[in-house]
């Protein structure tokens, strides 16, 4: 049994209250470790804390703050072998995509350093007789809540943005799988970040959550999760006007056109739907595949579908691993059921592994429906899992309008050899990131962030450290200075103009 402590102020430290929450393996149900159950005493100090070290953090000059963000990223890939096996452990990441998302996380430094060179520099716009400078600042402390599905690349994407900025942060990741995110706190340590520039704390979201929604003393809110949980943060958030920056949730289109390679298209249809067992925001949740094509892909997914190795994640070769928590396996078979009632062709799946040992596990096998509608749940609510839809379409202008349908606009891909038709059909899409002939791909070059209700603001990008900062103009008249004339007219003090002034004794 492992037990691990939270961060704050430069420490590591249990809970105030000395209460702990147990971490339980998704692969075999067992508690692995003991997390800290923070409470209001332990966002308190850690808000105290983040406070505390804003005006030395955000007084280093930006190049004090690049090394520091190198020296994060060495660190980081260092613990590499041991952040990915508690990713592994806590949420069920398969191994190799465990280790992949480990040195992901030390890139997310490196490229905000890059690319933050020169960007907290003075802009000079052109203004006849004066000099104006825009200045980027921090906006101050952060609270940075941390999803369950990709625990610690999230982390990581959210603290490089915003500590290169020169924010001091709160980073609360869930409960369910806080483990590695906890851990980075060691590389964060070893690399000489200053106590209280970040703190880490484990803790329920409707406590240490709510309380940093809430509290005047966060000026920022970065969240990544679920639709409803973001609508409850702006709730909360509303009372002391903090900045935020949404990502939420995603019911993505893939759109297969006519003249789409099958062959090219199935495997990257299959290998979006399944990873990390469809507990991705970009997960493709509605495949629209054109009708000359549709009973082919159905077939082919389908086959594919039953190669996908769904084993114990610490399995080199597992593909798939298990759902991170019990309860949410029994939300997505409630949508497999939903689907079934609603009259949609279940072709593969639906069902847990009843074999030992994934009978212990929260797994639930890889699941493809067809003759879905647009109006089935299915096709319309956020599943977050194993569950691929498969609808037809007929035309461009029909499958635009049905992409649109939802209330969701996170991303989407188009599949065909007209490029032209591709970009077209880009330009119509309701969605903040849209791929042609590809899906899924997240260069930390590109901007993430969606349209509707997945959310506004973006991460990663020099266009993501924007919801981390804000901009001062400072304006500086350079024409000769005119004094205004003195009370009592142009001699001062009630005297002749030019002339002494009066005795007032």
């Amino acid at each position: 049994m492992e037990n691990f402590k939270m961060w704050i102020g430069g420490k590591w430290v249990n809970a105030a209250s000395g209460k702990t929450t147990d971490v339980v393996n998704p692969a075999n149900g067992e508690v692995v470790a003991r997390i800290p159950r923070g409470e209001r005493a332990d966002v308190e100090a850690a808000i105290k804390a983040a406070a505390n070290a804003f005006p030395g953090w955000s007084g280093k000059t930006q190049a004090e703050r690049i090394e520091t963000a190198y020296r994060i990223a060495a660190e980081l890939r260092k613990d590499a072998a041991e952040l990915g096996r508690l990713d592994t452990l806590d949420h069920g990441t398969p191994a190799m995509m465990a280790n992949f998302m480990a040195f992901g996380a030390a890139g997310q430094f490196e490229y905000a350093a890059q690319i933050s060179r020169g960007l907290m520099n003075d802009q000079i716009p052109q203004i006849p007789g004066k000099v104006v400078y825009l200045k980027r600042e921090p906006i101050g402390v952060a609270a940075l809540i941390i999803p369950w599905n990709l625990p610690l690349m999230m982390a990581a994407w959210k603290l490089a943005s915003a500590l290169i900025t020169g924010n001091t942060c709160i980073v609360k990741p869930s409960n369910i799988d806080a483990l590695a995110v906890l851990k980075m706190g060691e590389a964060l340590e070893r690399a000489g970040i200053p106590e209280g520039v970040v703190n880490i704390i484990s803790g329920s979201g409707e406590t240490v959550g709510e309380i940093l929604a809430t509290h005047p003393g966060v000026d920022l809110v970065s969240f990544t999760g679920s639709a409803e949980t973001g609508k409850r943060i702006m709730e909360l958030s509303s009372g002391t006007l903090k900045r935020l920056c949404m990502e939420l949730g995603g019911k993505n289109p893939f759109i297969v056109m006519e003249d789409a390679n099958l062959d090219e298209v199935i495997p990257r249809a299959a290998m979006n739907q399944y990873m990390n067992a469809g507990q991705i925001c970009a997960s493709p949740g509605r495949f629209y595949i054109h009708e000359s094509l549709y009973e082919d892909f159905a077939k082919k997914f389908v086959e594919f579908s039953k190669n996908v190795v769904v084993g114990n994640p610490v399995d080199e070769k597992t593909t798939m691993g298990p759902l991170v928590t019990e309860e949410h396996r029994k939300k997505v078979e409630a949508y497999i059921e939903s689907g079934i009632k609603e009259g949609a062709t279940l072709l593969l799946g639906g069902k847990r592994p009843v074999t030992p040992p994934l009978d212990k596990g929260c797994f639930v096998m890889p699941t493809v429906f067809k003759d879905v509608t647009q109006d089935m749940k299915i096709a319309r609510e956020e599943i977050f899992g194993p569950v691929a839809c498969i609808m037809k379409f007929s035309t461009e202008d029909e499958v635009i309008a049905k992409a649109n349908d939802n209330s969701f606009g996170l991303c989407a891909s188009i599949w065909t050899k007209d490029v032209a038709r591709g970009v077209r059909m880009a330009n119509t899409i309701q969605a903040g990131t849209v791929w042609v002939n590809d899906h899924g791909a997240l260069a930390t070059e590109m901007p993430w962030g969606g349209f509707k209700e997945s959310g506004f603001g973006k991460e990663s990008s020099v266009i993501g450290l924007d919801s981390y900062t804000q901009i001062k103009a400072v304006s500086i008249d350079l024409n000769e200075m005119k004094m205004f004339p003195p009370p009592g007219g142009p001699g001062g003090r009630g005297g002749r103009p030019g002339g002494p002034p009066s005795d007032t004794k």
